[in-house]
């Protein structure tokens, strides 16, 4: 069965490798089954605007682990799951930068994206910002708590998962990724096809 991880990250400041917190849920294809939430020491300043949206300040995370020390517990939840995330090119890069601010490989993660995937289903939506969506779904929300917005991402995905008709889950994830690389491979024409050579 297919195992799939919702993440959500808060940082501490701009820098995607400022992680202060992360959620991760774990599901199958139709159910919840295990959650994880930590605060995280990310050794660098708090930015107010950053502490005004989530409410993490850096005396809250003095005892916290570093990434680099929560690591191994969180790679053994990632470990064969398919990535999800509400704007999964945010989370993604936190992920990627915070494990090279350590000098550690990132695993080439296969990744989904609630935001594209929410557009395509219920393009009906004045927009699909994540608490748009969840209300839509009438999911409980503490937006900008990394454990509620991953937990409210998973919830997200598996109400696309029970809403789509055609085929199995792995023929739905299979659409998706086939949709993902076909994108990145015209945005990578594109870029080509700007250039300017003298």
């Amino acid at each position: 069965m297919v195992k799939f991880a919702a993440i959500d990250f808060e940082t501490a400041n701009e820098k995607r490798n400022s992680a202060c917190s992360i959620g991760v849920v774990i599901m199958n294809d139709t159910e919840i089954i295990d959650e994880f939430y930590s605060l995280i020491n990310p050794l660098a300043p708090f930015r107010s605007r950053n502490i005004y949206v989530h409410g993490i300040t850096e005396e809250q995370v003095q005892e916290a682990p570093t990434f680099a020390e929560l690591w191994p517990t969180l790679s053994a939840y990632l470990e064969d799951t398919i990535l999800i995330a509400h704007n999964a090119s945010f989370d993604m890069s936190v992920l990627r930068q915070s494990l090279y601010k350590y000098d550690m490989p990132c695993p080439n993660y296969m990744s989904l994206c609630t935001v594209k995937i929410s557009q395509l289903i219920w393009p009906q939506l004045e927009n699909h910002k994540l608490h748009t969506v969840a209300n839509y779904h009438e999911i409980p929300l503490n937006h900008h708590h990394a454990m509620d917005d991953a937990r409210a991402s998973a919830k997200i995905f598996l109400a696309a998962l029970a809403e789509q008709k055609i085929g199995t889950t792995e023929e739905f994830i299979e659409r998706w990724l086939v949709s993902k690389r076909a994108k990145t491979a015209r945005k990578q024409k594109a870029t080509k096809s700007t250039k300017l050579y003298f």
